[in-house]
């Protein structure tokens, strides 16, 4: 959960990157997340157009969850201390 709560602070924010597992790496606009780690970029551009060149007429998309390999996230967008104290109360509720 903790994943999907940072996600849903960087909607209609700052541009990322996702990589998918086939390699295919796009940056845009989070326009939303869900529970699933499923999202929608928006202004998406592909950063290997030669390898994929059909990506570039798509402005758009929705990834499956289940097919992210990493997000890249701005640094100036991730509350670092936020992060870390979430990551204590995940911690001790686990133990």
């Amino acid at each position: 959960m903790l994943m999907f709560s940072l996600l849903k602070t960087l909607q209609g924010g700052e541009p990322l990157i996702v990589e998918l597992k086939n390699d295919l790496r796009v940056q845009g606009v989070l326009l939303s997340v869900d529970q699933f780690l499923n999202i929608k970029l928006d202004n998406i551009s592909v950063l290997d157009e030669e390898r994929y060149p059909h990506m570039a007429a798509v402005r758009n998309c929705f990834i499956r969850g289940s097919v992210i390999r990493y997000v890249q996230l701005p640094k100036n967008a991730v509350d670092t201390q936020l992060l870390e104290d979430a990551t204590r109360r995940e911690s001790s509720k686990a133990k």
